[in-house]
């Protein structure tokens, strides 16, 4: 069984205390509130039904584990309660490893272990900082087997981790590692809005609004081509935070050209 859909819904809105919840909602590219789209959450259900039902009826069929390891972890970008949230990412991660166990070098399996392990770790709160080094591991399984997988969806999730993980000796943040996967990410799918709007939101993130303001313009220019590129029901709620996102960067920008004494 085959299905497609956004899968870009990692690793936003989406770290200490509050930090690594953030973190691990920043991975998943957004999380999707109560007040959107009811249809989207209906169809992430749907998706996810489906795909459980052939994979209990054919757990040996490794493209159908990969499938319901995603449906999994894209049926967590709902809101849920933890308890929910986390026997999805559970029964996820077990969809992956079935799939890793298949075959080793499937870029899909370790990419959508990674993430589950992630929403697993959103419902552990502090504890979830045990997980991050597993996460990174899978991301970069990932990334090595094909990092084009998603639109650059491994050194997306990498980047994300390492600019909102604390840095050592706590956990793995790093700035230097985080502009480089963010980057990278970037230059593999630069007409993924996700890609370069999580670049733009890290520069403003840094005070650096000269190449923040840099890539705004790019994003604005290459705006039309991507609705007409990512359109379609799969896209919809993708659409919806790339929007908001979008005016939200164009406000911080404009806040942060005013002098100080202006603000």
């Amino acid at each position: 069984m085959q299905t497609t859909y956004d899968s870009t819904c990692l690793v936003r809105r989406h770290f200490w205390v509050s930090g690594i919840t953030l973190l691990l909602l920043l991975l998943q590219g957004h999380l999707i509130w109560a007040g959107e789209s009811t249809n989207a959450i209906a169809r992430a259900e749907r998706i996810y039904k489906a795909t459980r039902t052939e994979y209990e009826a054919h757990p040996d069929r490794l493209e159908t584990a990969c499938a319901f390891a995603r449906a999994c972890f894209e049926r967590t970008e709902f809101p849920l309660q933890d308890s929910a949230r986390a026997a999805l990412g559970k029964e996820g991660i077990a969809a992956a490893r079935r799939a890793i166990f298949l075959q080793s070098t499937n870029a899909a399996a370790h990419y959508y272990l990674g993430l589950n392990i992630g929403e697993v770790a959103r419902t552990k709160r502090m504890s979830a900082l045990k997980l991050v080094s597993d996460m990174e591991q899978e991301f970069e399984i990932a990334r090595k087997l094909d990092e084009k997988i998603d639109y650059a969806g491994p050194d997306r999730c990498l980047g994300l981790l390492y600019r909102d993980a604390p840095g050592w000796p706590v956990s793995v943040g790093c700035h230097t590692k985080a502009r480089q996967h963010l980057a990278r990410a970037l230059d593999l799918s630069p007409n993924f809005p996700e890609n370069r709007i999580n670049m733009i939101e890290t520069y403003i993130n840094w005070d650096d609004t000269t190449r923040a303001a840099h890539d705004v313009a790019l994003l604005n220019a290459s705006w039309s081509a991507a609705k007409a590129t990512f359109s379609g029901e799969a896209w919809e709620a993708s659409w919806s935070d790339w929007n908001d996102r979008r005016e939200k960067i164009q406000k911080k920008l404009m806040e942060k050209s005013k002098p100080t004494w202006h603000r």
